[in-house]
């Protein structure tokens, strides 16, 4: 591996390796934000990070509004702590609405018409307390507001931006939307300063080590705003150099043990995602076997030893859940080595693991 200390540390901070956590609330809260556009992949990301929490647990922390599913970052969407939803969506939203400004014009939308669709539903949800996203997209259709061509889904994106609404628990396959001031009622309040210094502190115990620059593509901060926010954490974060460059992390930094021999890591994983620089963990040349077909779609990752070194898949059934695992150059991954994890994904989903397949790429 280019740098396996590095890999060693970062698996533990984020929970992979090591102590983990009680409860899904716990997991967002000590990593600030993980992504969350992939509702299974999101559930399992938050999981794998607890001592034994199941697919029903993380459930029910969304459902008894202890996380939140929102655009917090990069205009992407998050689970967070309910407490910390306002103020990094706050944080966020004007750098990804001066962004979006050119697809806005492309789908005419503007001010006025955000204004009046946050009142329509604004409305809607005071009197249903959630809807599901086709049943907001009729109630602006009936108001003669055309949510053809993506154009509803992006009303909808712009008004959780606007700190109006969020996505809330699914009802059976169908995402709904819930108002966020109903959804996390208890916000913490801070100043523009205060929340880059949370979001630092957040980040860098979360992920560290990791570089500035790293912290500046997950979060959108400047680089002025990112030395900034990590300086006013003096005493909380600490700075190392490793191999040259400037290192963050929470903690003492020492160095932990090494990593679990296998993990099986969600698609959209923090330990990828969360890093501009991925090349601790990656090697270049299997990066775009992580995205097949280049589509933005985020394979779930095999990990040996701290390099994520293949993919794999699920396929749910009737009696069970099937996994077929493709390590990228390893022949020698067996079903023993797997079990383990094997195990606690069937105990995370309450399913048998009825068959496991392991081919090489």
């Amino acid at each position: 591996m280019p740098d396996a200390a590095i890999a060693f540390r970062r698996m533990r901070n984020l929970l992979i390796s090591g102590p983990k956590t009680e409860t899904p609330a716990d997991v967002v809260r000590r990593l600030g934000a993980l992504q969350a556009q992939d509702y299974a992949q999101a559930t399992w990301a938050i999981g794998l990070r607890t001592e034994s929490a199941t697919l029903a647990d993380v459930e029910r922390a969304i459902a008894d509004r202890r996380i939140v599913l929102t655009w917090a970052l990069r205009g992407t969407l998050h689970a967070v702590p309910a407490e910390d939803a306002r103020w990094m969506v706050r944080l966020s939203a004007p750098r990804v609405l001066a962004r979006d400004r050119r697809r806005q014009r492309q789908l005419e939308i503007d001010e006025r018409l955000i204004a009046q669709c946050g009142r329509l539903i604004e409305g809607a949800l005071k009197d249903r307390q959630r809807m599901t996203r086709a049943e907001l997209t009729e109630l602006l259709e009936q108001a003669g507001i055309s949510t053809r061509q993506q154009r509803g889904y992006h009303i909808l994106w712009m008004l959780a931006h606007a700190g109006l609404i969020c996505p809330g628990p699914l009802e059976g396959r169908q995402q709904t939307f819930v108002l966020l001031e109903d959804w996390a009622p208890n916000p913490r309040e801070l100043s523009g300063e205060e929340a880059m210094r949370e979001l630092a502190i957040r980040y860098f115990t979360g992920h560290g080590p990791a570089t500035l620059h790293d912290f500046c593509w997950w979060s959108e901060l400047t680089v002025t705003e990112a030395k900034k926010a990590a300086a006013d954490a003096d005493g909380v974060l600490f700075c190392e150099t490793i191999g040259g460059t400037a290192y963050w992390s929470g903690g003492d930094g020492a160095d932990s043990e090494g990593p679990p021999d296998v993990a099986l890591l969600a698609g959209y994983d923090e330990y990828l995602l969360g890093y501009k620089d991925r090349s601790a963990m990656l090697k270049p040349e299997h990066a775009p076997k992580i995205v097949p077909g280049g589509n933005g779609v985020y394979a779930p990752m095999l990990v040996i030893g701290g390099e994520i070194a293949g993919v794999w898949r699920r396929s749910v059934g009737k009696r069970g859940v099937e996994l077929t695992v493709r390590p990228f150059e390893r022949p020698g991954i067996t079903e023993a080595r797997l079990a383990g994890e094997v195990r606690r994904y069937g105990e995370f989903l309450g399913l048998p693991v009825t068959r496991m397949d392991i081919r090489t790429e």
